[in-house]
């Protein structure tokens, strides 16, 4: 297409100038969007992120709905992802290969954090004999790097890599409190949902609880996930200013013991933060 094309021309025949004018911020960002979704990886990556923890297997006109992708291409792709080991054939459906599992499992942070974290989880098992988790920021969520339970009161809303929002988990609340200001105003940006009628969704009154944890040091969230069940978190730091992420015990809210159970858990963090320095 000529350069000229669908340009105005100015009174008296004089035509706009034909330089381009500079490139912006905003042309940058757009471009590179669109390169990311134009390429490979960036076909590849909705096709991987449309299965959900619930999904065992995906048809392939659902992974085309999910992902967004042209079936063409998620045929092709999905073919190859299968060759690698990243996806396998269940009958005509797809599901996750085992080869994303072995991959996850070299992430050094995450495994050095886990292997610093277990001993103390299992020791708070024992004490509590209650569910422990441990939870690490990303992005606006937590993510579960570590659950280990009782065979009793399983709370079946958390699970080792699954996400829930920072502003209603304990262990979010935690980090969210010792977390930098610009950390809750995206937060507040991205909207306060309630997930059940105790979530906290003004967020004055968050930060009046956020101010309250900073001030104590431990979170203590009552039904704002799962009616019934209540979790008390702390921070756990690396060293004396390194958030590295948050503790808890979560129990039905008929057997939580606050009181009792904020010690064993703020004696937890230390030993982990010592073992991380």
């Amino acid at each position: 297409m000529s350069l000229s094309a669908g340009l105005p021309t100015a009174a008296g025949g004089r035509g706009l100038s034909l330089r381009p004018r500079p490139a912006g911020p905003d042309d940058a960002a757009a471009t590179d969007i669109a390169d990311s979704m134009n390429s490979v990886l960036g076909k590849v990556r909705p096709i991987l992120e449309a299965f959900t923890a619930e999904d065992n297997a995906l048809s392939l006109a659902e992974l085309v709905r999910r992902s967004g992708v042209a079936k063409a291409t998620v045929h092709r792709l999905a073919g190859e992802l299968v060759a690698w080991g990243l996806l396998e054939r269940e009958g005509c459906d797809y599901r996750l290969g085992l080869r994303l599992f072995e991959l996850g499992q070299r992430v050094h942070r995450q495994r050095i954090l886990r292997e610093a974290v277990q001993p103390y989880m299992e020791d708070l098992l024992l004490i509590t004999r209650e569910t422990i988790h441990f939870a690490i920021h990303d992005s606006l969520d937590v993510v579960y790097l570590d659950k280990i339970f009782p065979h009793r009161g399983l709370n079946a809303e958390s699970r080792v890599a699954g996400r829930l929002p920072l502003y209603c988990t304990a262990t979010g609340k935690a980090i969210l409190a010792y977390a930098p200001p610009s950390l809750f105003a995206a937060v507040v940006r991205s909207g306060l949902k309630p997930l059940t009628r105790h979530t906290v969704v003004s967020p004055g009154r968050l930060r009046a609880q956020l101010d309250r944890i900073h001030e104590e040091g431990i979170a203590l969230e009552s039904e704002e996930i799962r009616l019934g069940y209540a979790s008390l978190a702390v921070p756990v730091f690396a060293g004396r200013t390194s958030l590295v992420g948050a503790l808890s015990v979560t129990a039905p809210t008929y057997r939580m013991d606050a009181a009792g159970h904020a010690a064993a858990l703020r004696t937890a963090a230390l030993g982990i933060g010592r073992s991380l320095t």
